[in-house]
């Protein structure tokens, strides 16, 4: 029994690792865009599968007891609620952390080469004007990529 909570390194080392890991994954999704946080595909599942396989030994090292994977599970949630702490009290933390929305479209002109550096594809984009119950692009007066990945439209006056 007491080799199931048997730590193979020292507890400060599992904190290190996470906070590593942590930082430098976070780093990574924010550089591959917000329409890698908006939308799940098949392949965004997969790539969130191989992403945890691949970090999996950077956390954990030699270590397979309970007491480290429980020491990291409680390490990775307290830097989530660190972040989402710090974000919500400092605009600018929150604009490197989370960014700012793009504007995709404006006054019913699409930005295409925007869609194109967003990574939104034309299907994404017509499906967002649909859900806001929009036919035509000459409706639209703001198409924004929001932080978190999703496409809000918002139509001129005439046409809401």
């Amino acid at each position: 029994m007491s080799d199931l909570f048997a730590l193979a390194m020292p507890w400060w080392e599992f904190i290190l690792r996470a906070v590593i890991v942590y930082v430098v994954v976070l780093v990574m999704v924010r550089v591959a865009g917000k329409r890698t946080l908006g939308q799940f595909t098949p392949f965004d599942m997969l790539l969130l599968v191989l992403l945890g396989n691949a970090v999996q030994n950077a956390l954990l090292g030699p270590d397979t007891s309970l007491g480290g994977g429980l020491l990291l599970a409680a390490t990775l949630i307290a830097l989530n609620y660190i972040v989402g702490w710090i974000t919500t009290r400092s605009a600018l933390m929150e604009q490197v952390i989370e960014g700012e929305p793009v504007v995709l479209a404006r006054h019913g002109h699409v930005l295409q080469k925007v869609l194109q550096r967003e990574l939104v594809s034309k299907a994404d984009f017509a499906k967002a004007m649909r859900d806001a119950g929009c036919d035509e692009v000459d409706e639209v007066d703001l198409a924004l990529l929001e932080t978190n990945g999703h496409i809000t439209i918002i139509l001129k006056k005439d046409n809401r």
